[in-house]
């Protein structure tokens, strides 16, 4: 009987590509689970659930994302810093004129594991409002994939 093994990546064996996405006009939700998909990997056949198989994410123009329906004015973001009634709150139009990057980095967050493996994922994420990046050197011309 033939005996058939499966090929895990090892951490070392796993080779980090950078890919740059521009979100200009794009929906939140669906831009945040493209970009979550590729941090975890599952877009690569060598996924493995206990390697980090995933790529570098640079995102552009975050304050250009699109959202639907009334998000402007409903959607709500809190923080807390842990005394008592000390509870803030912000809509999404005052974050997104405020601080876009949160943003698109908060909507990924919620996508990833909650553990160590999903706080390191979140550290290959790159957000920037505008157009410049200084990633230039890691992202190479003859590697760079363009999204979208």
């Amino acid at each position: 009987m033939k005996r058939t093994s499966t090929y895990f990546p090892k951490p070392g064996e796993v080779t980090d590509n950078w890919r740059v996405i521009d979100a200009t006009g794009k929906t939140l939700g669906r831009v945040s689970r493209d970009i979550a998909v590729i941090l975890q990997g599952k877009d690569k056949p060598t996924f493995t659930p206990h390697v980090i198989t995933g790529d570098h994410v640079v995102v552009l123009n975050a304050d250009k994302v699109r959202v639907t329906g009334r998000k402007l004015l409903q959607k709500m973001y809190y923080r807390h810093s842990g005394y008592v009634g000390n509870l803030k709150t912000i809509i999404l139009r005052d974050m997104l004129a405020q601080h876009p990057e949160r943003v698109i980095q908060l909507a990924v967050k919620g996508m990833l594991p909650r553990n160590h493996q999903g706080r390191q994922m979140m550290s290959r994420l790159k957000v920037y409002a505008g157009d410049n990046h200084p990633h230039e050197a890691q992202v190479r011309p003859d590697t760079e994939q363009q999204e979208g």
